[in-house]
């Protein structure tokens, strides 16, 4: 277990430190802030409920479920389980780009839920697909680039994002075989 958290401080220190410069330390604080990339997908799901017609509003919903499922998870038993420190918590000269968190650090919920939506994007817009991926890829990567994560912690967090919108797209499957909701 050491080998492995001795091998994630030093692609943390590669990507916080080696990979910073005066554009990622102003973009990726942009990138991680919440608030930005919610009026995102805010804007995206206004539009599959009045614009999107069945596929739309059925994809709006799950898209709620989904987040709402894997947040909690992540948050309140995943998080809670593993217990691992920040690394700008537990590591020295971390180039700390936004305040660091007392919570703990595995797995980033930020790269839980952007992949989970992503997931679950794709299934229903498959040709957004590589755009949905890279959008949750960087502002996965902005948490290490912060110093609030350790590459782990987001891998685990896209790893475990997909899976749980996997798993409502499984029920969603088996809901709509037996209601015909879309066909």
């Amino acid at each position: 277990m050491e080998f492995l958290q001795s091998i994630d401080a030093s692609i943390f220190y590669f990507i916080n430190g080696t990979l910073a410069n005066p554009f990622t330390d102003k973009f990726m604080p942009f990138i991680t802030e919440r608030n930005h990339w919610f009026i995102f997908y805010g804007l995206i799901w206004l539009y599959l409920v009045f614009k999107g017609g069945a596929k739309g509003r059925v994809s709006a919903v799950l898209i709620l479920i989904v987040i709402l499922f894997a947040d909690q998870t992540s948050e309140n038993i995943l998080k809670q389980y593993f217990q691992r420190i920040r690394p700008c918590n537990a590591l020295e000269n971390v180039h700390l780009l936004i305040n660091c968190s007392g919570s703990y650090s595995f797995p980033s919920n930020h790269a839980v839920n952007n992949f989970a939506a992503a997931t679950l994007f794709s299934y229903f817009y498959p040709r957004m697909k590589t755009f949905l991926f890279t959008g949750a890829s960087v502002i996965a990567l902005s948490r290490v680039m912060c110093g609030v994560h350790y590459p782990f912690d987001i891998a685990a967090g896209a790893i475990f994002g997909v899976l749980f919108a996997l798993i409502v797209i499984y029920f969603w499957k088996l809901f709509n075989k037996r209601f015909k909701i879309l066909t």
